[in-house]
């Protein structure tokens, strides 16, 4: 499997620190509101590479936090007249709401920056007493020139990073580059004690001790957004590798950008949207599928036409689940039967153009061309008006079932078990079309409509969905 590292800025063969063993952490939200789409990207990205690398037989530990203390959070909290914890509850709540619609599956640890004051404190301290950070006034700031290999994961000079950066204007620090890694207590803010007075963390520092304390100071993987390249995940490596003195991570992953209607979302332009606006159109499952269409270090276009086309291919998928619940549930066990040798290697050659596709720098558009291949083959081979073998059938959903998995998708099971009236209606519908009463017929399939129920009269006999 081969990655693309931005540190280097080429793919490279993937190889843990620890065989069989992947350490990941992924940068998680600021709590004050609903994520939005392009929170939604990174979240749904690497929940997708956690599964593939679990698939391909990875033990693997996934943290991701959540920041739930930071100046956006305090100023949100009083304007609402709440405590910050009960703005970073509430929102943390809702976060997992939309991240299991979104099939993401919850970390092995989802820390929070203030149950680790203490691992925070530490790591400050740490580098505080290796002469990397200084404090003035209960302010710690990390020296950055004092880092000689600052700028290397933006592969920018620190002059350069100087000149083109919007930094934050203190007189007091050193350098106009040194960033807060503690911030002494303002009025009326939620504070910590510490060796420099009553304070709350940086946001940069957060994500460094938490990584450390729960995976150690050097892990495989460590990804995000583009945007956090610099300065969030810039200055993660300076304060852990100048803490430690080890790399702070192996391979660094980042995803591209999402455009609206072709403009780069932004809540200035008035194009910005969050997972729970666009979910009272398009069901989670849509906007995983629409996410996972293009590569994901490859800037991607959110539109409405786009969306429908989204859903009209996760359609297709699940037409063809729907199609071989069917034929399952219209074939006794007793006619099993061999599968079919032929037909089973031509799935398996999909399976294997999935397993390329994933294995080449998480390729997952096209993973999902291979899977429609798939699809396409299922369908001709079950449409052909040949006796089709109960073995074969559980084998397509088997593995039809098995790769969609891995991207998070059909993971949803049509529920056959019709309460009695509606299965009772069905029934009546089919004896009616028997008996030629059309109008009957027609009557009972409206009736049915309106209960959500739509029916499909196909060759092989009536088909059913819930909308």
């Amino acid at each position: 499997m081969k990655l693309f590292n931005t540190m280097t800025r080429k793919k490279e063969e993937f190889k843990p620190l620890e065989p069989n063993k992947v350490k990941m952490y992924s940068c998680g939200p600021t709590v004050y509101n609903y994520f939005h789409l392009g929170n939604a990207r990174p979240f749904i990205v690497f929940d997708t590479l956690r599964r593939y690398l679990a698939y391909k037989g990875y033990d693997v530990t996934f943290v991701q936090n959540f920041t739930d203390i930071d100046d956006k959070m305090i100023n949100k909290a009083n304007q609402e007249g709440i405590t910050v914890k009960e703005l970073a509850d509430r929102f943390i709540d809702e976060y997992f709401i939309d991240a299991k619609g979104l099939g993401i599956a919850e970390a092995t640890v989802h820390p929070k920056a203030t149950e680790n004051i203490d691992a925070i404190i530490d790591l400050i301290k740490k580098l505080e007493d290796k002469g990397f950070a200084y404090n003035i006034d209960g302010d710690v700031y990390f020296n950055t020139k004092s880092f000689r290999e600052y700028g290397k994961l933006s592969q920018h000079s620190l002059d350069d990073l100087e000149a083109g950066a919007r930094i934050s204007v203190d007189e007091r620090k050193r350098d106009p580059m040194d960033f807060a890694l503690w911030k002494a207590q303002k009025p009326n803010e939620p504070a910590w004690e510490s060796p420099w007075g009553m304070g709350r963390p940086g946001w940069h520092i957060e994500c460094s001790a938490m990584s450390m304390r729960y995976l150690g100071e050097t892990i495989d993987i460590h990804s995000g957004g583009l945007d956090l390249t610099f300065p969030h995940h810039e200055n993660e490596i300076a304060q852990s590798e100048a803490a430690t003195g080890k790399p702070f991570a192996l391979y660094w992953l980042h995803n591209g950008f999402i455009n609206v209607n072709n403009e780069k979302m932004a809540k200035s332009k008035n194009n910005f949207f969050t997972v729970r606006d666009i979910v009272k159109k398009y069901d989670y499952e849509v906007i995983r599928f629409f996410m996972l269409s293009a590569h994901y270090r490859s800037p991607i276009n959110f539109s409405d036409d786009l969306l429908e086309q989204a859903k009209s291919g996760l359609e297709r998928l699940y037409t063809c689940l729907e199609n071989l619940n069917y034929l399952l549930g219209n074939k006794a066990a007793s006619e099993a039967g061999d599968i079919n040798e032929n037909y089973k290697n031509e799935l398996l050659s999909y399976k294997g153009k999935f397993i390329d596709a994933m294995d080449d720098d998480l390729n997952t558009a096209d993973a999902l061309a291979a899977l429609f291949d798939m699809v396409r083959e299922i369908n001709s081979f079950v449409n052909s008006g040949n006796e089709v073998s109960y073995g074969s059938l559980v084998y397509s959903k088997e593995l039809l079932k098995e790769l969609g998995s891995v991207l998070g998708l059909l993971q949803k099971e049509n529920n056959n078990n019709l309460d009695s009236e509606i299965e009772e209606l069905i029934n009546n519908r089919q004896q009616a079309r028997k008996d030629k009463n059309w109008k009957l017929a027609d009557e009972i399939r409206d009736k049915l409509k309106d209960m959500g129920i739509v029916l499909e009269d196909t060759p092989q006999g009536v088909k059913w969905k819930r909308i």
